[in-house]
C-alpha cells in the first residue's frame, strides 16, 4: 500500500502550471518540488518564468533558483537530490505537489532513470570533432537515425543531451528511449498526474505574449548579464541563445525576438508529444472555471482513497 501522494502537475511552456500547483498546495496544506530544469539556475528567473517572490510567498518551493549556471548539474544528480527531498517532505506531509515542463526530469522522480554507462571519453571526443565540424544540426541527424523516439522529445538545441544519448547508443547498441524506460513500481508514493490543456492556437498566443511580457520585464538585460557565461550548457536554451546572437550582431532585437517565441512554440510542440502518449493524466483545460477546479480536487481525493484501499 502506498501511502504517500505525489500530484504532478505538467503540460507545455506557458500553460499556467505555476498557479495551478499553488492552488493545490494551498488545499493540500503542502510543499512545492520543482522539476523545471531551467528554473535551478537563480541568474535565469526572467526568461525561465520562474515563480515571482509573490508566488514564492504563497507555498513553500524547492528547486527554484538553487543553483548558478556555473554549477553543472546532471539528471542524475537531480533524481537523487529530489527523491531526498521528497523523502524528508513526506515526514510531515501525505502528499506533495510536483511541477515542471521539463519532460526528462518528472520521469526521473516519478519512474526513475536506469543505469547508464558512464561516459566514454572516445565518443564524446569523436562526437564533439563532428560538431565542431558540421555543426550541431550533424548531432541531430545521427541522433534521429538512431532513435527518433527520443529524438521526438529531447531538446535539440543541448548538445550536451544529445552528445550523451548517442553516446550511450554507440556503447549499448540499444535505444536511449528504451533504456531511460522503467516502471514506476519502483517508487514507494502514489502518482496523480495532472496536465493543462489549450487548442494549439490559444497556446501559441499565451507563447507569444509571454515572451512580449518577459521583454518587459527586463529579459534584455538579464542575458546581457549572462554575456560571459554564454558557452555554458545552462544558457544554451531558448530566451538566451537568440539574444546572444542579437548582441553579437548576428540578428536584429526584432528577428531575435520572433526567433525566442518561434523556439518555445518547438518546445511547446515536443511537450505535447510527450504528454500525448502518456494515459495516465487528468486534464483540465486553459481557464479552468472554479467548478472545474472543485471536480478536479474530487477526482484528487478519490484516486488518494482508491491507494488505500
Amino acid at each position: 500500500m502506498k501511502k504517500k501522494n505525489l500530484i504532478s502537475v505538467v503540460g507545455p511552456t506557458g500553460i499556467g502550471k505555476t498557479k495551478l500547483a499553488i492552488d493545490l498546495a494551498k488545499h493540500f496544506n503542502t510543499e512545492i518540488v520543482s522539476c523545471d530544469s531551467r528554473q535551478f539556475f537563480k541568474e535565469m528567473k526572467i526568461g525561465t518564468a520562474s515563480p515571482s517572490d509573490e508566488e514564492l510567498a504563497e507555498a513553500p518551493h524547492h528547486f527554484i533558483g538553487n543553483l548558478s549556471v556555473e554549477e553543472y548539474y546532471s539528471i542524475g544528480q537531480y533524481e537523487e537530490d529530489a527523491l531526498k527531498k521528497l523523502n524528508e517532505l513526506f515526514q510531515n506531509h501525505d502528499t506533495v505537489i510536483l511541477v515542471g515542463g521539463s519532460m526528462m526530469y518528472e520521469k526521473a522522480v516519478i519512474e526513475g532513470l536506469n543505469d547508464l554507462p558512464e561516459a566514454d571519453i572516445e565518443n564524446q571526443e569523436k562526437l564533439q570533432n563532428i560538431m565542431d565540424e558540421e555543426g550541431i544540426e550533424k548531432l541531430q541527424e545521427i541522433l534521429k537515425e538512431l532513435d527518433p523516439e527520443y529524438f521526438g522529445v529531447v531538446d535539440i538545441h543541448n548538445h550536451r543531451r544529445l552528445l550523451r544519448a548517442i553516446d550511450v547508443i554507440w556503447q549499448t547498441d540499444k535505444k536511449y528511449s528504451e533504456q531511460i524506460a522503467v516502471s514506476q513500481d519502483s517508487r514507494d508514493f502514489n502518482v496523480i498526474r495532472i496536465g493543462i490543456e489549450a487548442p494549439r492556437e490559444e497556446l501559441y498566443d499565451r507563447i507569444n505574449r509571454r515572451v512580449d511580457i518577459m521583454m518587459e520585464k527586463g529579459l534584455l538585460d538579464e542575458v546581457r548579464g549572462l554575456e560571459k557565461f554564454k558557452g555554458l550548457t545552462a544558457l544554451n536554451t531558448v530566451g538566451y541563445s537568440e539574444l546572444f546572437k542579437y548582441f553579437d550582431g548576428e540578428w536584429d532585437l526584432d528577428f531575435a525576438v520572433s526567433e525566442i517565441k518561434k523556439n518555445s512554440r518547438r518546445y511547446a510542440k515536443r511537450q505535447l508529444t510527450w504528454y500525448r502518449k502518456a494515459d495516465d493524466i487528468h486534464y483540465l483545460q486553459v481557464g479552468y472555471s472554479q467548478e472545474d477546479y472543485v471536480q478536479l480536487i474530487e477526482y484528487i481525493l478519490t484516486q488518494i482513497k482508491l491507494t488505500k484501499q
